[in-house]
């Protein structure tokens, strides 16, 4: 069973702004939550275009989109490869690129991939060291843990995990894998938990969070995955069209609030004002609101994990300048 509980759901599908007969991208299937709501808006003349590289997530989707599937059109595929999937379900183009009214990104992890043992996502469940998102891509944790070399896996856990002790962790893992191999996450996880003093490990989160994020990210290059695809959303939407994106750790947010802010028409509004009114500049976008949206405390007492998210929505401006 896959259950997925959707982080800031009714807030990003409303901040796309969803039109009945327009054409939407939910980028990050997952467990359908987002899809679903969107679908839901659309009338018969709409479309939905849902991505994931997850085929336990596409099959679920199967079964819970079902009363919608006239609308919806799921894709397997890593969501970097937006245009070209967008061209190849025949999205019509506009000066050589598919035109959409709006994307969502939700990123990170779904709560099955966590939960689900043999995904090797989790320091909480023994497992092989696998952390794929797309099991048909050949590299995994293992891999990496076991073949790169000490710096390139210290380089790993400090920018992708900011873990402090990255050097400690990274010189423990290839000593232990030069007596065997590691193998699971259970092992992996002691490795690293043995590598940070005690007195940092009684306080904060479990002492393998970051390194098992670091990994996860490397494994599945979700930052570069995420970046070229946000350029590739901001080129594809139409004018009026919005993108949403939820992201969950500094990293993410940080691409995204540096690539919307490139792309941001100048703007003389006074501070306070919570949209921009002036139009001002030649930039391709503006934000809607300004500032990111951050869970409700009701949201975050029925699903913790929603914690560190953060939804920022871009608007694509008529006109340079308009």
């Amino acid at each position: 069973m896959f259950h997925h509980v959707t982080v800031l759901k009714e807030e990003s599908v409303k901040g796309l702004n969803i039109r009945p007969d327009g054409i939407y991208v939910d980028c990050t299937l997952g467990g359908a939550g987002h899809s679903e709501l969107i679908a839901s808006q659309l009338g018969p003349s709409g479309r939905l275009i849902a991505f994931d590289q997850d085929e336990t997530a596409l099959a679920n989707a199967r079964i819970r989109l079902a009363s919608y599937e006239k609308v919806v059109t799921l894709v397997k595929s890593n969501f970097r490869y937006l245009k070209q999937a967008l061209r190849e379900v025949g999205v019509p183009e506009q000066d050589g690129c598919p035109q959409v009214d709006g994307v969502l990104f939700d990123l990170g992890v779904s709560s099955p991939q966590l939960d689900e043992a043999d995904r090797g996502f989790s320091y909480n469940h023994d497992a092989d060291l696998d952390m794929r998102m797309d099991r048909d891509e050949p590299l995994t944790a293992k891999t990496i843990v076991n073949e790169w070399d000490e710096r390139e896996i210290a380089d790993i856990l400090r920018d992708y995990g900011e873990e402090k002790f990255a050097r400690k962790i990274a010189a423990n893992i290839v000593k232990a894998r030069q007596k065997a191999p590691i193998l699971k996450t259970g092992e992996l996880a002691e490795i690293i938990k043995s590598s940070i003093p005690a007195a940092t490990r009684r306080t904060g989160p479990h002492p393998a969070k970051r390194s098992f994020q670091a990994l996860r990210i490397a494994v599945n290059d979700e930052l570069g995955a995420f970046q070229d695809a946000l350029e590739q959303a901001i080129d594809c939407v139409g004018p009026g069209g919005r993108i949403a994106v939820i992201t969950f750790h500094s990293l993410e947010d940080r691409i995204c609030k540096q690539t919307f802010a490139s792309e941001l028409a100048s703007c003389s509004c006074p501070p306070d004002f919570p949209v921009c009114v002036c139009g001002g500049g030649d930039g391709r976008l503006k934000l809607t609101p300004r500032k990111p949206i951050v869970p409700t405390e009701a949201e975050l007492e029925a699903n913790p994990r929603a914690r560190s998210s953060k939804l920022r929505i871009a608007e694509k401006l008529a006109k340079a300048g308009s």
